[in-house]
């Protein structure tokens, strides 16, 4: 609201005004201290190996692995990570109050065809200078990355963007699958997919087994894709992480299905009523 070209008003007069103190307007928030992205590096492939450890015990691993750092510390920082420790755990993070969760529908389903059950996650990627967040939409029944997208914010609407995309691309699942991340609660995202009419599930508290597909989707791509390569800044991510998604799908054969890769099994399973066969890259470009 303030005009810096304003040819009556001063900037300070301006923050008088509408009641902001001048310094408010002249902040510019701090990103984390080198230290700290390094250790947010360090917990990001920790938490890949022991995912079961909490704020009290990967303080204490860091500390033996020789990092200074107090539980404090790490627990703001894997909050800012979305990092939460696995196992069933008391009701201690709660989504947006205004937000409804809903059911898990998965349990004792038998998923036997793609877009039956799509599912989503966000992770954490680390860069040069700091950190972006990933998230992804993958078909649960042939492990086949649908859309992804990388933000600086852990906000709906880049989650959003990627659930609009695969379907766009690939129709409507019957059941949508997420945490209760306030991502994936707010009315923003729930509204998305009632709007498409797909039903929507949502994980128990404490159960990352609930999503385990795409859990194992980041453990393979970070150690595949990024903690190879250490990309520079979001560009080089964004970059790098293509490449590996289209190696993933159309290279990378799983042994879940004898050696199949998720484009074939999505193809060849895909139903006649839902969604239509992934482009190829030289299609996408064609197009």
């Amino acid at each position: 609201m303030v005009d810096r070209g304003h040819n009556q008003l001063s900037i300070a007069r301006q923050c008088l005004v509408l009641g902001l103190g001048r310094s408010t307007y002249y902040y510019q928030p701090k990103g984390e201290s080198p230290y700290n992205l390094e250790l947010m590096r360090v917990i990001d492939r920790e938490y890949l190996k022991f995912p079961f450890f909490g704020t009290r015990q990967m303080k204490r691993h860091l500390v033996n692995m020789g990092y200074k750092v107090g539980r404090r510390r790490v627990k703001r920082l894997m909050r800012k990570m979305g990092i939460r420790a696995v196992y069933q755990k008391p009701r201690t993070s709660l989504p947006d109050a205004s937000h409804k969760v809903y059911p898990y529908l998965l349990r004792g389903l038998e998923i036997d065809r793609p877009n039956q059950v799509w599912c989503a996650d966000i992770t954490y990627i680390p860069v040069r200078r700091g950190f972006m967040y990933l998230v992804a939409v993958m078909d649960w029944h042939s492990r086949y990355v649908l859309s992804w997208r990388l933000s600086n914010t852990m906000d709906a609407s880049f989650c959003v963007e990627a659930v609009e995309e695969a379907i766009s691309r690939y129709g409507v699942p019957d059941i949508f699958n997420t945490d209760q991340g306030s991502q994936f609660t707010s009315l923003e995202f729930t509204g998305a997919l009632k709007e498409a009419g797909t039903r929507i599930s949502m994980d128990g508290k404490g159960r990352w087994m609930d999503n385990v597909f795409i859990e194992r989707l980041w453990r393979s791509a970070k150690y595949e894709c990024v903690y190879l390569n250490e990309f520079k800044d979001g560009k080089e991510a964004r970059r790098g992480l293509k490449e590996w998604f289209d190696f993933y799908n159309q290279v990378r054969p799983h042994s879940v299905f004898d050696g199949k890769r998720p484009i074939e099994v999505y193809r060849a399973c895909q139903p006649e009523r839902g969604g239509h066969a992934p482009l190829s890259p030289a299609s996408r470009l064609a197009a």
